[in-house]
């Protein structure tokens, strides 16, 4: 079989790499075995539109490689427009007379007889030979687009509030048990009727974040994101009963403004969930019980009936939960009232938030998510704009709509989830490839400033805590709640999983985005999923050891602007070695340190750092040239640094003299 190359992890193949600004020329490379007879072309289609282009390829110079000779074909492309652009490669046999018939739009797979289609392996991203190829994707963007650069080099903090620490006299409600045994096990035992009431609360408020500030100061942390605390019957808040108002067991709003002054103060921001794909059916919108009067449930002609979806029987939920009434975001009403000038968006950025992070973000109408992000970009020009996204983000479907949300008006960012798939499996398994895989993803779909702003999570409310995740008992999807309120992690299990949690933070500190701690990751919290993972911070029963590292590799990040929005190259993944490269040019006003630095560097200097971990069952060499030292350890080391099993580094250059 005929031999083709196409790596888009080598600039010899795609240069520049990765997403690219309209108007970028692109060139693109393919190798095809010397004693092959073929005239390549390429099939190329914007996501936009229906048609595809063929267009031919033309002759380079003759490559070697370690085996066969090579024969190089090179195009270049310039897209004009932002969106998607997908690509594959064929082969037309050597009898083709391009004089006598040329190539045209129409021209589709197996047109001429003969022909070989090459694509890209779904799994390892290679070219190959195939009959149903799967095409490389290009992301071209808006280059105008400016996204706020005082996230860069930060640190989240991810705080459920309910949980996270509480001051003052608990708020007494009906129908919400307010409970005095902080630390307890959150109610999860599902009423008689099969309903999941989430209606226990521990008193965590607004006033409790604000007295742990010097705390999260000295973590490090740079920007709280803080899950929903407008007014709602549930502890999550997820069931919004009024936008324009913070639920009274939080506080009011006039104590989120202090929160975001005295948070301010210390360099910390504030951003606030935002849930526009359904409210709570006991909202004055909604409004089932008929509280206010004018509610849509009761009322044909509420002022809100237009934003719920009604049917002869109902009313339609989100995902099928009758107390979440699904929102229609293309109702004009409904989008005015969350992004017009008097908007949810605008309302809570003046009360002192500096951003949002949207609530499956999918669900909402990419028009509609661009009113959302126009209007906070007009209110506070440096708002940032964060999506909960599962997947790649850059292709998304969802709802048959291409969401596009990095062509420049729609999210500065999303969270990472791809990548902390990686880091669990790798950390866990010691598949250094499953790490590597997301990590090539990222940097190839993602544009730059997408990338120095990704939400980089080990756990979330939604997931197991991260040190479960690790070393816990795996248990299987049909597990009972019972099982998850039960299992705990022995003895055995804790020294495995602090061990993996250490090496798990490394990575996530040093690898491109912005890290995001859930509250009590770094205090050793274990627990599955809702409501398991979502318990009172243990405060005063910290581990402290863990805590420590947090902060030991959180200063190390800080004070290197190398991870603000530094480059990043693979230098090994196998046998259970993952290892990176952080550089960045510095110029003469670049401080080394992003925070607490003193010194300035020259201009033109490369700053680099090597980030190293060890998975797997052996020792492992990483050669690297001239003298390194870790700063985990403090050893240096010369050439070739070793990395035990079970050990994680970060590696700078030694100074001479």
């Amino acid at each position: 079989m005929t031999k083709v190359i196409h790596n888009i992890d080598s600039l010899l193949f795609r240069e520049p790499a990765g997403a690219q600004p309209v108007g970028s020329q692109i060139h693109l490379t393919l190798l095809i075995e010397a004693d092959a007879s073929f005239h390549p072309v390429m099939h190329l289609r914007f996501d936009k539109e229906s048609r595809e282009q063929v267009l031919p390829m033309e002759p380079s110079k003759r490559a070697t490689s370690s085996g066969p000779l090579f024969n190089a074909y090179k195009i270049t492309l310039t897209p004009e427009e932002k969106g998607l652009y997908w690509y594959w490669f064929e082969l037309i046999p050597g009898d083709y007379d391009p004089a006598r018939r040329s190539l045209s739009d129409t021209h589709r797979p197996g047109y001429l007889p003969g022909a070989t289609m090459i694509g890209r392996d779904s799994g390892t991203g290679q070219a190959v030979i195939t009959n149903d190829p799967h095409a490389w994707q290009i992301t071209v963007f808006d280059p105008s687009y400016e996204d706020p650069d005082w996230i860069r080099g930060g640190v989240f903090y991810h705080i459920f509030v309910d949980r996270f620490a509480r001051s003052g006299r608990p708020v007494q409600m009906d129908g919400k048990d307010t409970r005095s045994d902080w630390g307890g096990m959150p109610y999860w035992q599902p009423t008689p009727q099969g309903e999941i009431l989430n209606n226990d609360f521990f008193g965590g408020n607004l006033a409790g974040i604000r007295k742990k500030l010097p705390y999260l100061h000295d973590l490090g942390v740079t920007c709280l994101y803080l899950s929903p605390i407008f007014e709602a019957f549930s502890n999550h808040k997820y069931d919004t009963s009024d936008y324009m108002k913070v639920d009274p067991m939080f506080g009011d709003e006039k104590g989120f403004t202090r929160l975001c002054r005295e948070a301010k103060k210390l360099g910390i921001r504030v951003i606030c969930d935002g849930v526009f794909s359904h409210t709570g059916s006991d909202s004055r919108y909604f409004d089932i019980f008929d509280r206010y009067g004018d509610g849509a449930c009761h009322h044909p002609d509420s002022p809100y009936r237009d934003w719920y979806y009604f049917e002869p029987d109902g009313w339609q939920c989100w995902w099928g939960i009758r107390t979440l009434p699904r929102i229609n975001k293309e109702n004009p009403s409904y989008q005015e009232f969350m992004a017009g000038k008097d908007g949810v968006i605008r309302h809570w950025l003046r009360a002192g938030a500096s951003g949002w992070r949207l609530d499956v973000v999918d669900e909402l109408p990419a028009s509609f998510l661009e009113k959302l992000t126009a209007a906070a970009k007009e209110e506070k020009p440096d708002a940032l704009m964060l999506g909960e996204v599962w997947e790649d983000a850059s292709n998304k479907v969802a709802y048959e709509e291409r969401k596009n949300y990095f062509e420049g008006d729609k999210l500065d960012s999303v969270m990472n989830y791809p990548l902390r798939r990686g880091i669990i499996d790798y950390v866990r398994e010691g598949d250094a490839m499953a790490l590597a895989r997301p990590m090539s993803m990222i940097l190839t779909n993602y544009p730059m400033r997408v990338v120095h702003a990704l939400m980089n999570i080990l756990g979330t409310h939604d997931t197991e805590r991260i040190i479960t995740a690790l070393a816990g008992t795996r248990l299987g999807p049909n597990a009972s709640r019972a099982d998850k309120a039960s299992i705990c992690m022995d003895a055995v299990q804790w020294a495995v999983g602090l061990r993996r949690l250490k090496i798990a933070v490394v990575l996530q500190m040093t690898l491109p985005g912005v890290p995001c701690i859930y509250y009590g990751d770094e205090a050793g919290m274990e627990g599955y999923n809702d409501p398991f993972n979502r318990k009172c911070y243990p405060w005063g029963s910290e581990n402290k050891d863990l805590q420590d590292w947090y902060r030991r590799v959180i200063r190390i990040r800080r004070d290197h602007a190398v991870y603000t929005d530094g480059g990043y190259r693979l230098l090994a993944a196998r046998d259970g070695l993952f290892a990176f490269e952080r550089s960045r040019k510095e110029t003469a006003s670049n401080p080394d340190a992003k925070a607490g630095g003193t010194s300035v560097t020259t201009a033109g200097k490369i700053s680099r750092m090597v980030t190293a971990a060890n998975c797997g069952q052996e020792q492992q060499t990483l050669p690297l040239l001239g003298a390194w030292r870790d700063l985990l350890s403090d050893f240096v080391f010369i050439d070739d640094v070793i990395v035990l099993p079970g050990q994680a580094m970060i590696l700078t250059p030694e100074k001479k003299g």
